[in-house]
């Protein structure tokens, strides 16, 4: 179950997808098969190649791309790797949000 997100949070992420940027978003997430994972970040570009490509410096294998049919396939990421990308890409809006969860 995914919340936490905005209409225009939302409507930049896919924007960017669109334009063939790699787009981040970051929400709450709850699955129970994940225990203790309370946000999901998606990272998703329209080029595919570029996605599998930006993730494989992070070990991220090109078969975990969700993709969707009706576009903005994506990344799904989420526990310490989640924080390990998002550092290393400077997103620190959503990295504060989650560093203020864990403590």
């Amino acid at each position: 179950m995914a919340f936490g997100i905005n209409r225009s949070k939302l409507q930049k992420w896919k924007r960017k997808i669109d334009d063939g940027e790699i787009a981040f978003l970051t929400h709450y997430w709850i699955d129970d098969r994940f225990p203790g994972c309370k946000t999901v970040t998606k990272v998703g570009c329209k080029d595919l190649e570029k996605l599998a490509s930006w993730g494989k410096q992070y070990g991220l294998k090109k078969d975990w791309i969700d993709i969707r049919r009706e576009g903005y396939s994506h990344f799904d990421l989420f526990g310490d790797i989640e924080l390990k990308i998002l550092e290393a890409e400077g997103i620190e809006e959503e990295l504060l949000g989650l560093k203020r969860k864990k403590d």
